[in-house]
């Protein structure tokens, strides 16, 4: 089963997510913070984890450096999550570690859309 991590201060998007992703294929976990979501990762990495660009304690860059440089047999594929198409958080996120971005509010089509270009990309 693959376990995939959402962190955002906004419990109606966690929740959102977790209910179109979660099934008998896919454990979505839940961070609202980044230093969280970074102890939850130390003890047990996820396959994806989705980050917040606009968490409450840290930079999402900073959570993703922090999720790369763990020693890990898992490097999960990681996504920034933005409001609005912001280039320059994209590339920070990219230089940090994350493979993209995905927009929200998100619809079931569009999550499920970009979970299997997630899926052909692993």
């Amino acid at each position: 089963m693959k376990r995939c991590m959402f962190i955002d201060d906004s419990s109606v998007i966690r929740r959102v997510a977790k209910r179109i992703l979660g099934g008998s294929d896919m454990l979505v976990i839940e961070a609202a913070n980044g230093l969280d979501a970074v102890e939850m990762c130390t003890a047990d990495m996820p396959d994806i984890i989705i980050v917040d660009g606009a968490l409450p304690d840290m930079q999402a860059e900073d959570v993703i450096r922090r999720v790369r440089a763990m020693e890990s047999p898992i490097q999960p594929q990681i996504l920034i999550s933005l409001v609005e198409v912001d280039v320059a958080s994209i590339m920070r996120a990219k230089r940090a570690g994350a493979q993209g971005y995905l927009l929200k509010p998100f619809t079931r089509p569009q999550l499920l859309e970009r979970f299997r270009t997630l899926r052909f990309a692993a």
